[in-house]
């Protein structure tokens, strides 16, 4: 599109030139002043592929015609394209060389062309306004193109540099993080799995048996998803070669287990049960245990509803629990008050045997709202606690 204009104007200030508009007259016909006019704009035009010819027209059109707007551009497109020093000694050479031979034909026509032409001093000025001065703008504002350019380039370097190095540093904390999971947690759950194993082994009755055979397959699947987590922090973007995480298919076996633990747990499903999404089914499983954990810590084994609810294009699950048990106790005054820490009432040592972080429910909002979905925790009329998510499937 640029060349293109300044083909147009190439042309027309040529057939200006040539018809006496700006200055010198050529002696020629009408049709021939058309006919350099046209060549001259159709050189320019065509100098985005190649400026040699349009030099050559414009040297040629000087010598003869005096013809200075076609070289004029032509120094100018020459500056912006040449890039070693002697290929701009050799155009500059060349236009000495146009300049000497407009000053011979000049002395040959004689005339207005050998006053423009033949003196030296209006030569010179002339030839330094027609092919210096452009063959330096054109030099100087490929000059400042380079620059932007290389100054971009350098950003664009340094931007990579910049997402390399913090790539690199989370790589190190993921790392980090991984060994001290793998050093503190897995050891000691794996400590827990043991002394579980040798407790069934050499218990005395069927029901610590049982109990000790739950706690140790708790502590497996723990160690087992616990290695999934380790894996994705190594290697953020391979898969681990482990079983899948749980869905909904798996939630019975959750039940069962909370149940064996002493909590009271029922589950009921409404709508009609379908495919929704791997994804969805993993989020819904976590907000059901991780809503059945806060029961068993904070409830005081009190039981427990899990709502499954089927809709057109989301899916509900609502975790409902009773008050705790110390709540519906009447509580002597030696006794005191139940102890509340915003889920339930339990003791002080139950407390101490199990730490919270303070962080389920805000991970457990953030997943479901990556999903799409909002999560949506409150007490209850008459004691209790509801967590409902919407997951969108």
């Amino acid at each position: 599109m640029a060349f293109g204009l300044l083909g147009v104007a190439v042309a027309v200030l040529s057939l200006a030139v040539l018809t006496g508009q700006a200055g010198l007259q050529a002696d020629l016909p009408l049709p021939a002043r058309l006919l350099v006019a046209a060549v001259a704009g159709l050189a320019a035009a065509r100098a985005g592929r190649s400026w040699w010819p349009l030099a050559a027209v414009g040297a040629a059109a000087y010598v003869w015609l005096l013809l200075w707007p076609p070289l004029l551009a032509a120094s100018y497109v020459a500056g912006t394209r040449l890039r070693r020093g002697r290929d701009v000694a050799a155009y500059v050479a060349g236009g000495v060389a146009a300049y000497l031979l407009a000053a011979l034909v000049g002395g040959w026509r004689g005339g207005l062309h050998a006053v423009m032409s033949g003196l030296p001093g209006n030569g010179a000025l002339l030839a330094l306004a027609v092919i210096v001065l452009p063959l330096a703008l054109g030099l100087w504002v490929r000059a400042r193109r380079e620059v932007r350019e290389a100054a971009g380039e350098r950003a664009a370097q340094l931007e990579r540099e910049q997402v390399m190095r913090a790539e690199r540093a989370r790589a190190a904390e993921r790392a980090r993080i991984a060994r001290e999971m793998h050093d503190v947690v897995a050891h000691r759950v794996s400590l827990i799995v043991l002394h579980a194993g040798a407790l069934e082994l050499r218990a005395a009755d069927e029901e610590t048996a049982g109990a000790a055979a739950l706690i140790g397959e708790i502590g497996r699947e723990a160690l087992a998803e616990l290695r999934g987590v380790l894996g994705v922090l190594r290697e953020p973007g391979g898969t681990p070669a482990l079983r899948p995480p749980p869905t909904l298919g798996d939630l019975d076996a959750l039940l069962d287990r909370t149940r064996a633990l002493g909590v009271e747990v029922s589950r009921r499903d409404e709508g009609e049960p379908r495919a929704i999404g791997r994804a969805a089914e993993r989020t819904a499983y976590r907000v059901v245990q991780e809503a059945l954990t806060n029961v068993h810590k904070h409830a005081g084994g009190a039981g427990a509803e899990v709502l499954v609810r089927y809709l057109p294009d989301e899916l509900r699950v609502e975790v409902r629990n009773q008050p705790p048990k110390a709540d519906r106790r009447e509580t002597s005054p030696e006794e005191g008050p139940p102890l509340d820490d915003g889920g339930g009432a339990v003791g002080a040592r139950e407390r101490a045997e199990l730490p919270g972080g303070g962080w389920g429910l805000v991970g457990l909002r953030e997943r479901v709202e990556l999903l799409g979905g909002t999560l949506r925790t409150s007490r209850q009329d008459g004691g209790g606690f509801l967590v409902s998510a919407r997951i969108p499937a």
